[in-house]
């Protein structure tokens, strides 16, 4: 009974993705959470989920060639050094997952807000992402910039699965406002697949991932995601974003605060 759960919540999820195109991992990680998986296990097993299910989509960018591979560059020589110190950090510094548990709990608390304020403010940043891009600091300093962004990024998504998705592609609108929609989405997935898979491996190291969980998610995910972005197409986004926004927002306060 607990595999048929597991197949329903990664349905959900699934169509969540589908529906809004974020919050793979902001609902995931969660929702494992409240099924009684510790932290290091809920996180672990979504990095080699969200590694597996971004996966196709990165396929399907490529085939179109509305991924930017200069920018994905950039942003890995900042997300693969931070997030190997991660994992050396978490073997080096702790005897054993219950130890740091609740650092991957405030951690996972703060993106999830970041994430929330981010998906409430998109509309706003969509329309002024263009303004003054010649002059400004953002896209006059963005090659060094986009390295920290992977640094940041690297480091949060490593240790709390959540921020590769919206947060990701938040930076990347700002820092390259002329980048159309379609080719930041492929670039945001481009640099997330290796970024989740290589953390996915590290927390395998730490013995973090439940292969049993993660093959009941995917197999209800897998289908779930194409179902959504069916419906999807009859839905407003802005209903479906704020409505996630908020959800992400509440729980979000619940792990980092209470």
């Amino acid at each position: 009974m607990d595999i048929l759960l597991y197949i329903l919540a990664g349905a959900g999820v699934g169509l969540a993705v589908g529906l809004t195109g974020v919050g793979g991992g902001s609902l995931m990680t969660p929702l494992l959470l409240m099924f009684g998986f510790p932290p290091h296990i809920a996180i672990g097993t979504d990095l080699l989920y969200a590694a597996i299910t971004k996966s196709s989509g990165v396929f399907a960018h490529h085939r179109l060639k509305t991924i930017e591979w200069s920018i994905v560059l950039r942003l890995l020589a900042g997300c693969v050094p931070a997030s190997l110190l991660a994992i050396f950090l978490l073997s080096r510094f702790f005897n054993e997952p219950g130890d740091y548990q609740g650092l991957l709990v405030t951690v996972l608390g703060a993106m999830l807000l970041l994430t929330s304020v981010v998906l409430i403010f998109r509309p706003w940043i969509l329309r002024h992402r263009g303004e003054n891009t010649d002059g400004a600091f953002l896209v006059r300093y963005q090659g060094p910039l986009t390295v920290v962004a992977g640094l940041f990024l690297g480091f949060a998504v490593t240790l709390s699965s959540v921020g590769a998705g919206a947060f990701g592609t938040a930076l990347l609108m700002l820092l390259y406002p002329r980048l159309s929609g379609v080719r930041i989405v492929g670039t945001d997935l481009a640099y997330a697949v290796p970024l989740t898979f290589l953390a996915g491996m590290g927390h395998w190291h730490l013995g973090n991932i439940d292969w049993q969980l993660l093959g009941a998610l995917l197999i209800g995910s897998i289908p779930a995601i194409q179902v959504g972005t069916r419906i999807a197409r009859k839905i407003p986004n802005r209903v479906l974003q704020s409505t996630l926004a908020g959800i992400l927002l509440m729980i979000g306060l619940k792990y980092t605060f209470f």
